[in-house]
């Protein structure tokens, strides 16, 4: 048969007698010339310019879209595209009706095909290359093109050809195609001006191109770009080479930065309180607020939405008319076909739409349609989700700032509760926005589907839609009980995370009093009740996996046995696989319907809590410190000001103030008025409670001097100052703050700084998580000279010396690596820096020793403060420093006692007075000191102190500060591709068998028995429909029936057993997650707690902690149900790929190439998605970090003026974790369309393999309906691969804890083998002892050697580092004795067992820990005293009235940390701790470096008291405290320099014990 452009069946096909343009095939020709005019000129401008396109602008460039009209263009074009293939097509059916082959019919379109892609890729090279004037050529092509079909429609027209053929509706459309096209194009002409025009207009890239840091171009480019993700394949590619970090991803299009849509929704707000504002009870709506700034793009994913779901019942009206036709053919074969006259070769589109093939190529094109349609729509709920969120973090924020101070110490509004809010409540609201469209695109879903069900099956179908509809309130009722059971399965790990930071944070304290076990038990208890909340959790999980794969099951079963009893036609295969698919689409909605509903509901709340939070009390506005008040002053010139110079201080402090006494009246000037810096007048002020906390405050602060306010515990100090700043409400009264006085000239430098911003440090160190310099600097410019003298001034360099990174070293979150003096420190140090006129020091003294604290005084206030003319406030306990000040308020009460200088109240209050004298007096006036001073700072500028005391060496060997290195010890290799594209097998492997053998075998057996079963179903079926479609009416009626009964119960019983199957398997895998779970927390626990002290001085306890909250976390609550998903997933994909190659082999071969590219894939994705997850993870964490951090030092923020500072920080946080989370989200969708690409070709290879080799409609029908599957399921094994991979992390970390060295519990003696009275005499022998942290290291003892008598009184002192606190350690073998030996009252202590030991030793620490619970259990955890005893060791420590005094006695509770009892108070308790056990040895380790005097005397007392007939080993902090010891042993470096009773080493004149003392004075 030879080829013919017109066909060689017919002789009139070249007659042109009725003129040219009736010729239908020169019509045809016409057609063509178009296209290849098209071809002719664009190759070789494409040629030419893709071998320059390295002269492009900038390389950001290639993804700007400039031309007007241009998605319209693509999205005309793609239209034009799909008309093109339909043309084919129609060509290529009519052409098979023909006798022989009639080019005409389909070579043009191809042609057109062809050059309407060329014209899109021509234009798009122009578009990026920025060159309109090459355009001309696509202008000319639309205008040709459209005059020739025009030609073609007319022609058509005049025939009377009717408008229900085919090519008739095809023509006319291309007509309107290429009309609107050629529109577009002249709209660029006139837009752009580029050509016909003198002055082209001249165009910018936007902003964000401009900016080489954004990385995010989803929003620049084409829309073929966006729809498939293709600009984020250079990303995914590069993560392969090396992992992908913050600057991989650079920064956030402006549009979707936070402070963008942070205007957005507060003008919509402000909108709504607006109007509000006349209705008094309404509040404003967050809801409507959302709507107005974010409701465009939620509409436009509705749309999305609503395309994809319609487009989705293409695949079972498909399948049933590829099914139908397939049968037809089969059963049609020996009818003739009929062969049509070629003058009029028109189809149909009945006709069109029944042949096989272009059925499935419409099931291709519809998948492929459907899924970009969902992506889009899932990609930009997403975006708008993350905008939301971002403005709602910055809401809060705004919020945060500006909240009364007394709403967050009163308790209305805890930090608790804004942590929920910034982590919980805006996520939940972010997760509603995801979820949306789906609440309206649902229910049209449902009704659709019925629909169609009603018309394929009648009836029937109703009764499977109603078994789905009445299991839907179940689905329902099981997601609720599921959110019970995980906020209960919270709250029980909130405790558990509660008793397990308190273990840790008071290891050494238990491990010392052998108590792991007590706290080890209870925490157990915590988890036990956490196992039963997390079955019931794992009970509804699986419930709701069961319900998700056995409804369909059910309603299938339903409907098909009521089919073939109610109706007479047998069940056909078009029918039957057509309502299967229809149904595996409803399960989907109504599934999903319930989890929608909940997270609606939680929304709901959310934002009630959002409301009440942002309308909840503001600060007071402050527009007294912002400098515009113009307030009178009186005149103050009663009160006179006395100027002291700052007085020697190696006098004794009697001395000074009798020296004072008699000093000469200096010569006094009266105050001017703008001496004031600051008054406050008739001041009351009270914190929100309505009753005044502090009452009647008439004060002055004088400019430019140093004021101390003191007073006792609790009379209100610090909330002077912080009424000052405006913290407190203010019921009456003014605070003036005086406009400084420019124009005197010592004013000069102050010009320069900050006028209203007071630099403040509170009484409780406040530190962000930054390095020490970020801290000290504070925001302010760097000053090298400045910061030098301010860190000296602190004494802070040595211990920057000792931190592994000095001054970068990064401070842990609340400064959890540094001790209370250095924390202390570093924010006075904070607050010299600062340039402020006023600086307010909250008892900056309170955590510091004497040495210190003097050379703070001196340095930094009096030197630096001094000379720069500051005014200081200093709120202290320390009398010793009155004579420096300037100004004393003595407040009693929350009451003003006294107001002046010393002087006036040495004159006018001499109670007053005299009562401080002896508060001062507390050293013995004969130790004269006539020490030079430079010996003196000499002295304190060698005082090192370390980071942890005892750790000072260790600490620069190891510094695990940071996670990540831990993670990666097993893998220092992560940079290498081989394990950044393995999977962590080994690690599943652990976890699996961890969760025993037994299941585990269960697991996979059942597993692969329900989903052999589920084949069964689905090919008994394919046998039944194939079997009713063939037997016609030979058969008589009983057989057919025996025949029906026969396939309905086969069908039914294994229905049957496929549902209950369904159940076990679901069961099994939560099960054994559980297990596992369980195992692995129980052993990590038990590991922890018999670690050896060390390992909890070198790793931070945040690290440690992490194990038990997160990881464990991840191990409870997210590997089950990812485990689960995946086998199913991949065991669905499995049996789908099994099923469709046993229907038609051929399958096979096709298989190959997609199973490749789903390889690569998944294998490059699994890398970049662990990346960007663990981005999202890294920097969620600091900007949750710096919202509870702003909120706990707010006070502070506020005095400075540094709110718009940490705004900014915070939105660069925020900015960065959503560029993370965004990233991720478009991998996911990157993935998605591929993998829903992939699945689209398996469909249709799968149809036309079926089609042209299939045995029998059944198995075509069942070949489709598993393709279908596949395309949802695909995604799913990648996704869960990657998350599998991420979670396999904390299993992974868990183990890397279980792999670590014990302590030796068990001793050579058996318990039973030591007296129950040991030791009874307390006698102490050292003999030659060597001791090291760990074997590796050096040692810290050498050689000690010592006798202590049973009762003795022994003071053991040194520098820092000296040993003092080892040897205290090595009595409790807390260390490595590798030498030498103790005996305790003639026991070796090394031969006897860890528990027996430490349970016979007392030890009070240097600091207090007070666990959470009753007085009781922190004095006797182990239950084993009477009261009258228990009441005996507190009074012994001066608690008994205060502990009376409480509610409930003994058993008050102590809060976390014993934070609601002063430090004093805290160490006492410990006192009466040491007091209940009756050991016969008590060593107090530094145990009165913290507290102030009047604790301490109570101390030296009891101990000389209550413990006479005891041994006593005092390790001193300040030396006076062993001055009366009976023996006294000077430690240097690890050994013993002086030892002999103190009267004689203090008669030794240059002994190192007599310079000690002295200095101490």
């Amino acid at each position: 048969m030879r080829l013919a452009f017109c066909g060689n069946d017919n002789a009139s096909a070249y007659n042109i007698s009725a003129g040219v343009l009736r010729n239908v095939c020169f019509v045809d020709a016409l057609n063509l010339v178009p296209h290849v005019f098209l071809l002719f000129i664009t190759f070789p401008i494409l040629f030419i310019g893709w071998g320059s396109q390295s002269s492009k602008v900038q390389i950001h460039h290639n993804t700007w879209l400039h031309f007007p009209g241009h998605n319209l263009r693509w999205i005309l074009t793609f239209t034009l595209l799909f008309v093109h293939v339909c043309e084919i097509a129609e060509g290529i059916v009519s052409d098979t009706q023909m006798k022989s082959r009639h080019l005409h019919l389909f070579l043009p379109a191809i042609m057109g095909f062809v050059a309407a892609t060329v014209s899109i890729v021509y234009y798009h090279n122009i578009e990026t290359s920025n060159f309109p004037k090459l355009l001309l050529a696509l202008f000319l092509y639309w205008v040709m093109a459209f005059v020739t079909k025009t030609i073609k429609l007319v022609r058509y027209c005049q025939d009377g050809v009717p408008f229900s053929q085919l090519r008739f509706c095809i023509t006319g459309i291309m007509v309107i195609l290429y009309g609107l096209l050629m529109a577009v194009e002249i709209n660029v002409i006139r837009v752009r001006r580029y050509v016909f025009f003198m002055n082209p207009q001249k165009v910018k890239p936007p902003e964000d191109l401009q900016d080489l840091g954004v990385r995010f171009l989803q929003p620049f480019v084409n829309l073929l770009s966006k729809a498939t993700y293709w600009w984020m394949n250079t990303l995914i590619i590069s993560a392969h080479k090396k992992p992908v970090d913050l600057k991989t991803i650079g920064k956030l299009p402006i549009a979707m930065r936070a402070l963008t849509n942070y205007v957005r929704l507060k003008e919509a707000y402000e909108e709504q309180k607006k109007k509000v504002a006349e209705q008094p009870n309404r509040s404003p709506s967050i809801w409507l607020a959302m709507y107005s700034a974010f409701g465009r793009p939620i509409l436009l994913s509705s749309t999305f939405r609503y395309l994809a779901d319609l487009l989705g019942f293409a695949g079972p009206l498909c399948i049933s008319g590829i099914v139908q036709g397939f049968q037809n053919t089969t059963n049609n074969t020996n009818t003739t076909e009929k062969v049509k006259d070629p003058s009029n070769s028109y189809l149909s589109s009945e006709e069109f739409l029944r042949n096989v093939y272009v059925l499935a190529v419409l099931l291709f094109l519809a998948l492929i349609l459907q899924r970009t349609f969902l992506q889009a729509s899932y990609y930009v709920t997403t975006e708008t989700g993350i905008n939301l969120r971002g403005a709602l973090l910055a809401m809060i924020y705004d919020k945060i700032l500006r909240l009364s101070t007394s709403n967050l110490s009163m308790g209305e509004m805890t930090l608790g509760q804004i942590n929920n809010l910034v982590a919980i409540e805006t996520n939940q609201l972010m997760w509603f926005l995801f979820l949306c469209p789906n609440l309206w695109a649902m229910p049209v879903q449902i009704i659709m589907g019925v629909i169609l069900l009603y018309n394929l099956l009648g009836v029937s179908a109703l009764v499977g839609a109603a078994v789905i509809v009445l299991l839907a309130p179940i689905q329902y009722f099981i997601a609720t009980k599921l959110a019970e059971a995980q906020k209960s399965t919270l709250d029980y790990s909130t405790e558990r995370l509660k008793k397990t930071n308190e273990i840790l944070k008071g290891i050494k304290l238990l491990k010392l009093y052998a108590w792991e076990h007590i706290f080890c038990t209870s925490v157990e208890e915590t988890r036990i009740k956490e196992l039963t909340s997390l079955k019931t959790f794992a009970l509804h999980t699986s419930l709701s996996i069961f319900m998700n794969a056995a409804i369909p099951i059910a309603a299938v079963l339903a409907t098909f046995v009521t089919y073939t009893y109610t109706n007479d036609k047998p069940l056909q295969p078009a029918q039957a696989f057509a309502s299967l698919s229809l149904f595996h689409i409803l399960v989907t909605p109504l599934f999903l319907l319930s989890t929608v509903v909940r997270f609606a509901v939680k929304a709901i709340v959310s934002v009630q809590k959002l409301n009440e939070f942002l309308l909840s009390d503001e600060i007071g506005d402050d527009s007294w410190r912002s400098g515009d008040s113009t307030v009178a002053y009186e005149s103050c010139k009663k009160h006179t000001g006395i100027h002291t110079k700052a007085i020697n201080r190696r006098q004794p402090l009697r001395y000074q103030l009798e020296s004072y006494e008699q000093s000469t009246r200096k010569q006094t000037r009266p105050v001017e008025i703008d001496d004031v810096a600051i008054k406050v007048t008739n001041g009351y002020f009270s914190w929100g409670s309505g009753l005044a906390t502090l009452s009647n405050i008439n004060i002055r602060i004088p400019t430019g001097q140093m004021t101390m306010i003191v007073g006792q515990v609790g009379c209100g100090k610090s909330s002077l100052l912080l009424a000052i700043l405006g913290e407190m409400q203010t019921l009456e009264g003014k605070v003036h703050w005086s406009n400084v006085n420019e124009t005197e000239p010592s004013f000069e430098a102050s010009r320069s700084r900050n006028r209203y911003s007071v630099a403040y440090a509170a009484q409780k160190p406040w530190l962000l998580n930054a390095t020490v310099e970020e801290n000290i600097i504070f925001g302010s410019p760097f000053n090298k000279q400045r910061y030098k003298a301010v860190t000296d001034a602190c004494s802070l360099q040595p211990d920057i010396d000792l931190l592994p990174f000095g001054d970068q070293t990064e401070i842990g979150e609340r400064g959890i690596n540094l001790s209370g003096g250095q924390r202390q420190r570093i924010c006075v140090a904070r607050a010299l820096y600062q340039n402020t006129n006023i600086v307010f020091l909250d008892d900056p003294f309170s955590a510091l020793d004497i040495h210190l604290s003097d050379h703070l005084m001196q340095e930094g206030i009096l030197k630096f403060l001094q000379e720069d003319k500051r005014t200081l406030v200093l709120v202290t306990h320390k009398l010793q420093y009155l004579p420096h000040a300037d100004w004393i308020i003595a407040m009693k009460d929350g009451m003003v006692l006294r107001e002046g200088t010393l002087k006036d109240i040495q004159n006018n209050d001499i109670e007053l007075y005299e009562h401080w004298k002896t508060l001062m007096n507390r050293q013995d006036q004969e130790l004269e000191k006539d020490m030079e001073a430079d010996q003196a700072t000499l002295e304190r500028k060698t005082l090192r102190r370390a980071m942890y005391p005892r750790e000072s060496k260790s600490q620069l060997e190891d510094e695990d500060e940071e996670e990540e290195e831990e993670e990666d010890e097993d893998d220092n290799m992560s940079t290498v591709l081989r394990l950044r594209t393995k999977m962590p097998w080994k690690t599943c492997w652990r976890y699996l068998t961890s969760g025993g053998f037994f299941l585990l075998f269960l697991m996979i057996f059942s597993k692969l028995l329900k989903h052999s079963v589920i084949v069964a179903i689905d090919y008994s079926l394919a046998t039944w429909t194939s079997m009713n479609n063939t037997n016609e009416v030979k058969n008589i009626d009983d057989d057919k029936s025996t025949e029906k009964t026969h396939h309905v119960a086969v069908f039914s019983i294994l229905s049957g057993a496929g549902i209950v199957l369904c159940l076990i398997t679901s069961l099994t895998v939560e099960w054994m997650g559980l297990t596992a779970a369980k195992n692995l927390h129980h052993n990590l626990l038990n590991k922890i707690i018999l670690g050896p002290i060390r390992f909890f001085d070198m790793t931070p306890l945040g690290l440690i902690l992490n194990r038990f909250s997160a990881d464990t976390n991840i191990i409870d609550q997210h590997i089950p149900p990812t485990l689960e998903s995946l086998t199913r997933s991949t065991l669905l994909c499995l049996s789908a790929i099994g099923m469709i190659s046993y229907a038609t082999p051929w399958f096979l071969v096709a298989l190959v190439p997609l199973g490749i590219a789903f390889y690569f894939i998944q294998k490059y994705f699994r890398v970049a998605s662990k990346d960007l997850q663990e981005l999202d993870d890294s920097t969620q964490l600091p900007l949750l970090c710096h919202f509870s951090e702003t909120a706990e030092g707010l006070t502070t923020i506020r005095a400075f003026r540094h709110e718009a500072r940490f705004k900014q920080r915070m939105l660069e946080l925020t900015d960065t974790n959503n560029i993370a989370y965004l990233f991720l989200s478009a991998a996911n969708r990157w993935l998605e369309v591929r993998t829903d690409y992939l699945g689209a070709c398996i469909v249709l290879t799968a149809a036309v393999t079926s089609i042209t080799e299939g045995p029998n409609s059944g198995f075509v029908g069942l070949g489709l309906l598993y393709a279908l599957t596949i395309t949802n399921y695909l995604n799913w094994v990648v996704r869960n691969l990657a998350d599998l991979e991420v979670q396999m992390g904390a299993v992974k970390k868990v183990h890397s804890f279980l792999n670590m060295e014990s302590e030796n519990y068990d001793g050579y003696l058996d318990p039973s083998q030591v007296p129950k009275d040991w030791p009874q005499e307390g006698e102490i022998k050292i003999e030659n002892l060597c001791v090291r942290y760990e074997n590796n290291l050096k040692p810290v003892l050498k050689h000690v050697k010592a006798y202590i008598k049973p009762g003795q009184k022994v003071g053991i002192c040194g520098r820092t580092g000296s040993g003092k606190s080892s040897l205290s350690l090595a009595f409790f073998r807390m260390v490595d004795i590798f030498d030498g030996r103790i005996v305790i009252d003639g026991i070796d202590i090394s031969k006897l067992p860890l528990h027996t030991l430490r349970s016979r030793l007392s030890i009070i620490l240097q600091d207090p820990i007070l666990f959470s619970g009753s007085i009781r259990f922190n004095l006797d955890p182990e239950c084993k005293c009477t009261d009258d005893r228990l009441w005996e060791a507190l009074e012994i420590a001066q608690l008994k009235n205060m502990v009376k005094s409480l509610p409930g006695g003994l058993d008050a509770m102590v809060t976390e940390g014993g934070e609601n009892f002063s430090v004093g108070q805290r160490q006492l308790f410990c006192l009466a701790r040491a007091f209940v056990r009756k050991s016969s040895i008590l060593i107090m380790d530094e145990a009165t470096a913290s507290i102030d005097m009047a604790t301490e005397n109570i101390l030296q007392k009891v101990v000389m008291t209550a413990f006479a007939d005891r041994t006593v080993v005092t390790i001193a902090h300040r030396v006076h405290t062993i001055l009366t010891a009976d023996l006294v042993i000077v430690m240097k470096r690890g050994n013993i320099l002086e030892y002999d009773t103190p009267e004689n080493l203090l008669s030794q004149e240059d002994g190192i014990f007599a310079s000690f003392v002295r200095a101490d004075m």
